[in-house]
């Protein structure tokens, strides 16, 4: 069975699900879709903790499932701005389980990632494909993959 890694920008898919469809996305849907015909080598669910009790209950289903969730506090700036951004961290988790990987599975719509996908396909021959949705998936995005699946109904709660 093919070995996948799953790596998942929490923030991005929550607002942009949100955003387009006023829901949510369904975790456990994704998993039951992948682990089908793969064996989920590395799960890694990135998120923002802002310590309330909502997140906390989310966090602990998504480990339920089976992802790991990697946490960045969320900090508020003094001019009302915000950061929490995993670009970086996911970007070192996905180089460094790449070479062991079959395949590799990001989720966001974030065009950032077009040069991390580039380079996981040309240095290590590992395909990435994407989950995001369309509307609010970059193109860039959506071209370096080596499949875009997009986020529809069946993916929602």
């Amino acid at each position: 069975m093919e070995r996948i890694g799953l790596f998942v920008d929490v923030q991005n898919i929550y607002y942009t699900t949100r955003h387009a469809y006023g829901r949510q996305f369904d975790y456990r849907a994704l998993w039951n879709v992948l682990a089908r015909d793969s064996v989920i080598e590395v799960a890694n669910a990135y998120a923002t903790d802002r310590g309330d009790e909502g997140q906390r209950k989310f966090q602990a289903a998504l480990r339920h499932i089976g992802f790991t969730v990697k946490l960045k506090p969320y900090i508020q700036r003094a001019d009302g701005s915000a950061k929490g951004d995993w670009d970086v961290g996911i970007t070192i988790d996905v180089l460094q389980n790449a070479p062991e990987l079959d395949r590799i599975y990001l989720l966001s719509g974030d065009g950032d990632f077009d040069l991390l996908i580039d380079t996981v396909q040309t240095q290590h021959d590992t395909p990435v494909e994407v989950y995001g949705v369309p509307a609010l998936t970059a193109d860039s995005l959506v071209r370096a993959a080596s499949a875009f699946h997009p986020i529809t109904e069946t993916l929602l709660i």
